[in-house]
């Protein structure tokens, strides 16, 4: 296999009808007819129809003149086989998962198959619509909602942007701290940031404290920043402290909130 054919990008305009991706791809590129299946399928083309973009998985769909068809290869990504998230309850319209550290959220322009959204839609008998309403890091873990109903995902989104669902975390941080509860206003990106944090243990062999936190806003990288800007990263914290070979201790381990969709509090812990 060349170089080439390990990781690229791709941009097709379809110039002449009747086409398929398939036979598109196949015919601008190096790769083997399922290569290009399998990219298709992990989430790696994309079909630009004006202004709309969406990921093309159906590799003998017909495209028309003026569509342009788009390709992320990366051998190795799409090589990578998914961490296994835990279902923890399933209401139909939305479900609750334990997402482990390493795995992404949603997919990049490079796929899909390793990301919550992805494995979510795919973890039913029948597969379900998903959409994303929050976020956590990457290298964090914990609890994380999919929604699986257009109506289910505005409001459960409108109630995050809202402050509605109080967000807990568990997290330890290098050093011991002198205070019992602290709470950090700094601003971050120039917007207003609170996070409330509280002393739980010290382990001193460690030399790690941890810490309860909530937060009233949901700026990005919120909980690991304010952290380091008291001088206490979260522990293995590769971008704002040090890394550590227990990976970054930050878990979403707390959602409370009063639940449009079935008018009852709904409190999910982990």
């Amino acid at each position: 296999m060349s170089d080439h054919s390990v990781r690229f990008e791709l941009k097709i305009p379809v110039e002449q009808a009747p086409a398929n991706a398939i036979d598109l791809l196949a015919e601008h590129s190096v790769l083997s007819r399922q290569q290009i299946k399998q990219a298709m399928s992990k989430g790696a083309v994309w079909l630009q129809k004006g202004k709309r973009t969406q990921r093309l998985r159906r590799a003998t769909k017909s495209l028309n003149v003026g569509e342009v068809l788009r390709i992320y290869y990366d051998k190795h990504l799409l090589d990578q086989i998914p961490e296994v998230p835990q279902l923890l309850h399933d209401f139909d319209v939305y479900s609750v998962w334990f997402k482990p550290s390493g795995m992404l959220a949603q997919g990049t322009e490079w796929g899909d198959h390793c990301s919550l959204l992805r494995v979510a839609e795919l973890a039913f008998d029948k597969p379900r619509q998903s959409f994303l309403v929050q976020r956590l890091d990457r290298e964090a873990y914990g609890l994380m909602i999919i929604a699986h109903q257009q109506k289910a995902a505005a409001q459960l989104s409108t109630m995050f942007q809202q402050r509605k669902i109080e967000k807990h975390y568990d997290i330890q941080v290098d050093g011991e701290v002198e205070w019992q509860k602290l709470t950090v206003n700094t601003p971050l990106d120039g917007k207003h940031a609170v996070s409330h944090f509280e002393k739980r243990t010290y382990d001193a062999q460690q030399n790690r404290t941890r810490l309860a936190v909530s937060i009233e806003t949901g700026r990005m990288h919120q909980i690991r920043r304010h952290c380091a800007s008291i001088g206490h990263p979260v522990s293995g914290d590769a971008r704002y402290g040090r890394k550590h070979v227990d990976g970054l201790q930050l878990k979403a381990s707390r959602l409370v909130f009063d639940c449009p969709l079935f008018h009852k509090k709904q409190i999910f812990s982990c």
